[in-house]
């Protein structure tokens, strides 16, 4: 069984070609890209530049390949086919969110103090286009904040300063609309939207995921969808293409898509997913948690402050200059983490294709400055 395991890390390591090379701690930014996503993105190139890209047949299948995407992250997510939209990012979710939810003067958006600006900077444009009222609370407060007036809490489901998780249910149970940057969540651990009890998740299909850049993943609620705009109006939106004036919507999240992705990042996606899933999805994120625990209590045993975290995958610890620790560690020491502006932290991303001696190594090097 132990021997089995093992076999099984070892071809999920394989399958990174990155890890050859560098210890890579840094999909919380952009994941590993899988050496099966490489060939299957570079594989659609080449049928589009050798067979082109127009007729039946190709938007047919290009199409079809979006929509099971669709499928197979909704099931990671927990949740139906037809409350999954397709986006560009975790940013493009969060904006079509606020933009469909015709948010107005002195509407109170509740936020946190460990936001990324994938959320704050969406909050900043609509405050200062339309006037709603934002107010930040600490993040481990968050569910007590919420108040009669609060229309909507939008806020992390993992920080991605600190690691520490959303106490979920209890804001969900607060009274207003959640809608969590789930960033640093998909794909990271274990996702269940009907037991966090939000209204929508928006994600990455970069970090955690492993697939392109340029794809995101935006959950609504099915019982909230028929009520909400199109954020972003376009083919995407349309339940009927050949009328496109009258504006009649997709019955399900379709409504809130920001486009589609290319047939090249959608065969990346696939092939990402077909990589972890081999792996085994839930056995690679409970070693990934596991080792990211044991990185926490090694550093912290060793005199490095640890910023407080949850169960989650990322670790962040104070070192003298941030941005001079990572740069000198990938430069020096082939090890890839970052640092986060505006903290005294560096973060690590630890996942389910990460070694214990990766891991030994950077508590032995963040213990020596």
């Amino acid at each position: 069984m132990r021997g089995g395991y093992f076999r099984g890390l070892l071809r999920l390591r394989a399958q990174f070609p990155v890890l050859e090379r560098i210890a890579y701690l840094n999909a919380g930014t952009n994941g590993p890209v899988p050496r099966l996503a490489l060939e299957a993105a570079s594989e659609s190139l080449r049928r589009q530049a050798e067979c082109g890209r127009g007729g039946n047949a190709f938007f047919e299948a290009f199409l079809g390949k979006a929509d099971a995407l669709r499928g197979r992250v909704a099931g990671l997510l927990g949740c139906d086919r037809g409350e999954l939209a397709l986006t560009s990012s975790t940013t493009d979710g969060v904006n079509a969110v606020l933009t469909a939810l015709d948010l107005r003067r002195g509407d109170e958006v509740l936020t946190s103090d460990e936001e990324h600006p994938g959320v704050l900077a969406p909050l900043g444009a609509l405050r200062e286009r339309v006037g709603i009222r934002v107010r930040a609370a600490p993040f481990g407060e968050l569910p007590g904040e919420v108040r009669a007036s609060t229309r909507l809490v939008a806020c992390s489901h993992v920080s991605w300063r600190t690691g520490r998780v959303m106490d979920s249910a209890a804001l969900a149970g607060a009274g207003a609309l959640v809608l969590l940057d789930g960033a640093q969540g998909l794909g990271a651990l274990p996702v269940d939207v009907r037991s966090l009890g939000c209204d929508f998740y928006a994600a990455s299909g970069q970090k955690w995921l492993c697939g392109p850049n340029g794809i995101g993943y935006l959950y609504a609620r099915k019982e909230l969808v028929n009520d909400l705009p199109a954020p972003w109006p376009g083919w995407q939106a349309l339940a009927d293409a050949e009328r496109p004036l009258e504006s009649e919507l997709h019955p399900d999240a379709r409504r809130l898509a920001t486009g589609f992705p290319a047939p090249h990042n959608t065969a990346f996606a696939h092939a990402a997913l077909d990589v972890l899933e081999g792996a085994g999805f839930e056995r690679a994120q409970e070693r990934a948690l596991a080792l990211a625990a044991g990185l926490g209590d090694g550093l912290r045993a060793r005199g490095v402050g640890v910023a407080p975290r949850g169960n989650s995958t990322l670790v962040s610890f104070e070192v003298p200059d941030p941005p001079a620790f990572a740069e000198t560690l990938e430069a020096r020491e082939r090890i890839l983490i970052r640092s986060l502006p505006g903290t005294p932290y560096v973060r690590a991303s630890v996942g389910g294709w990460s070694s214990e001696e990766e891991l030994d190594r950077l508590v032995s090097l963040a213990s020596l400055v």
